[in-house]
């Protein structure tokens, strides 16, 4: 299998973890992450105004590549699927942003949101299939206390997003299991760990985070998991924890025996 990869810019710098390591089980799990070829910042924030069409440009340009590749295109980012899963379906349902786009684009074949848009754990759950996933593993991590820290990007908007359940999400503890690890029940997975205000606003932030990381120790967990670098910023470095914090990828990579 061949996908296009949207890695976006955190994975470039300090986010590498999450793209080598998902690169790696990839390569284990026998599917290929086939870059793109000069891609660009997704816009980092999807744009709530109507008539914002400028931030939309990078993402539609990364849609446009995978459609011409005739390949679904898979992220890793929270954020850059958050971002470009939105763009993708202002491109399918608006008509007036798909023109206003197309026209500025002035592309050879428009675009009305043709690409299947992916995330990671989608194609380890819906294309590989977790049954296959555990039998690939050769390191099952028996004994260890997982804590499923979903945020808030890949969950919502769910109608635009369907990629769990925004309420009871179960794919990431899904995946927990298939890697022989034993998932934490908890009640902040999928609250807000203080995301882009710790910017501006630190304490807040802190506040968030430390909040969810109190609730992940207390009810036992020994590791952290996200797919968002500024998920694990904020948990890391303003939550106030000693529970270390991990990439799901980095966990993946270490059951397959290629960490």
């Amino acid at each position: 299998m061949k996908f296009s990869y949207f890695p976006g810019c955190t994975l470039k710098t300090k986010g590498k973890d999450l793209d080598i390591f998902a690169r790696k089980s990839a390569e284990a799990l026998g599917f290929e992450l086939c870059e793109l070829a000069d891609w660009q910042c997704c816009g980092a924030v999807y744009p709530m105004a109507k008539d914002e069409i400028a931030t939309k440009l990078s993402s539609v340009r990364a849609l446009v590549s995978a459609r011409d590749e005739k390949r679904e295109l898979v992220t890793l980012c929270s954020a850059c699927h958050n971002v470009i899963k939105q763009v993708n379906n202002d491109m399918k349902t608006d008509a007036d942003i798909a023109l206003r786009v197309n026209n500025y684009l002035d592309l050879p074949t428009p675009y009305n949101g043709e690409t299947t848009v992916l995330h990671y754990l989608e194609v380890l759950r819906d294309r590989v299939g977790f049954d296959k996933l555990k039998a690939a593993v050769t390191n099952p991590l028996k004994g260890r206390r997982i804590a499923a820290y979903y945020g808030c990007l890949l969950l919502r908007p769910s109608k635009i997003m369907q990629f769990d359940d925004a309420e009871n999400p179960t794919i990431l503890e899904d995946f927990i299991r298939a890697i022989g690890a034993e998932p934490v029940t908890w009640g902040m997975r999928n609250e807000c760990c203080g995301g882009y205000i710790a910017a501006e606003d630190r304490a807040q932030a802190e506040k968030r985070s430390s909040t969810v990381m109190e609730d992940a120790a207390k009810n036992g967990a020994d590791t952290v998991i996200t797919a968002c670098p500024l998920c694990l910023y904020n948990l890391a470095k303003n939550g106030g924890s000693d529970l270390p914090v991990v990439y799901f990828t980095e966990l993946l990579a270490e059951a397959l025996g290629v960490k």
